[in-house]
């Protein structure tokens, strides 16, 4: 048994390789992240006599370079929640945090866990390029509300509420009714300095260019809204070019976001449980394709227990003796990314109110007890979670039996 534990960090990896009995194969050597260096590793991995694991912590997006290199070389590969090696006990008070350490504990770690490490593979990839594009998608969503709140406040000095005069939901580009609208008409004297008839035939040859409906009732309506309001900015073209480059700027964030909103789910559509997590209520094009990344391949968690810890949404505990507290905080240790879209599909149950929905239920039950909302919802992701868990496992497992 040769234990290879490598803690990986951002340009290189430090790397110590364990024999059972505490015998030290490989001192800690740091191995830079280029093309001769990770070849040195692979070669001193493969000259090792007897069966060889490699392990190493799934921190951030450092370490899957890592494994797809040494998982590619034919080596087995386990990467492990940072958790478990944190908690991971090396009977010693002292606990010092450098890479070299780390390198050794997660040798020792290997070895306490040989038997139930599980193997980094090609599905792992799939699944770690769903998580990357969906932390893109979070973070791209941000930018399009912090473009869109900058558009908003530069057309409350130009054209005062105009980012409500449609309902319209986005295109499939992403593009909105309202957001194309102000780039033709971004002052409000763009529509109160022409007359009625004037306005109305521009607005009906604007819908017509845009492809957008055209209702002469609404034209004036705009019209009549623009005459009784005021622009702090002047009409001229250094204000023009601010309000365009704002709208250019959000055309171009929406497209992108819709781009992997496509993405995520045509990847999500490659993966084994797909079919049984788009059928699940309160779960659509986006959210089933951003649970997925998050929560990872199910079958890597024993029971469900074990999934609800790794979201953060497990009830804590706190008993001694005689005393157990009834209300304890939830863990919250978990992925907060998690957190954040079992949270969305919770909103989403609660506003549409399905009756026959158990999830939508046992949180409507914990509303009329009196729960506060950070209670009730975690209360109904622990539940949703669970459910997940058994249909998922369920689904899977009928799966493999058909191949068999």
């Amino acid at each position: 048994m040769n234990a290879v534990g490598i803690d990986v960090s951002k340009g290189k990896s430090t790397v110590t390789i364990r024999k059972p009995g505490g015998k030290v194969v490989l001192a800690p050597r740091d191995y830079k992240h280029n093309r001769s260096a990770i070849n040195a590793l692979i070669n001193e991995i493969k000259s090792l006599e007897g069966e060889t694991k490699v392990c190493m912590e799934c921190t951030g997006r450092y370490y899957e370079p890592m494994a797809t290199w040494l998982s590619n070389a034919g080596i087995f590969v386990s990467t492990v929640n940072p958790m478990l090696i944190k908690d991971f006990s090396d009977d010693s008070l002292r606990t010092p945090k450098t890479d070299k350490a780390d390198s050794q504990k997660i040798a020792r770690y290997t070895l306490d866990r040989w038997d139930k490490l599980k193997q980094y593979g090609l599905m792992d990839e799939t699944r770690n390029q769903l998580k990357t594009m969906n932390r893109q998608f979070d973070y791209y969503m941000e930018q399009k509300t912090s473009m869109k709140n900058n558009l908003i406040s530069l057309l409350d000095q130009t054209f005062p509420g105009a980012n409500d005069l449609f309902t319209s939901p986005p295109r499939a580009d992403g593009s909105q009714k309202w957001v194309d609208f102000v780039y033709t008409y971004w002052h409000v004297d763009c529509v109160a300095g022409k007359s009625l008839d004037a306005f109305t035939d521009h607005y009906r040859n604007w819908c017509s260019r845009k492809d957008y409906g055209f209702s002469a009732k609404r034209a004036r309506e705009i019209y009549e809204i623009s005459k009784d309001l005021i622009a702090v900015l002047p009409k001229n073209e250094t204000t023009k070019l601010i309000i365009h480059n704002a709208v250019d700027q959000v055309n171009s964030i929406s497209k992108t976001v819709e781009t992997l909103r496509s993405k995520l789910y045509d990847t999500a559509a490659t993966l084994p449980e797909f079919p049984i997590v788009m059928a699940m209520d309160g779960i659509g094009p986006t959210l089933g394709p951003q649970l997925m990344a998050e929560i990872g391949d199910v079958t890597r968690f024993k029971h469900r227990g074990a999934l609800t810890a790794f979201a953060g949404v497990d009830p804590g505990s706190n008993q001694s003796g005689q005393y157990a507290q009834k209300s304890v905080r939830t863990s919250k240790k978990g992925s907060p990314h998690l957190r954040k879209t079992l949270f969305q599909v919770m909103d989403g149950l609660i506003k549409r109110s399905p009756a026959d929905n158990d999830v939508y239920l046992f949180m409507a039950k914990k509303r009329a007890e009196g729960k506060p909302y950070y209670v009730y919802m975690t209360a109904g992701a622990n539940k949703f979670l669970r459910i997940y868990y058994g249909r998922v496992n369920e689904y899977l497992n009928s799966l493999n039996q058909e191949t068999q």
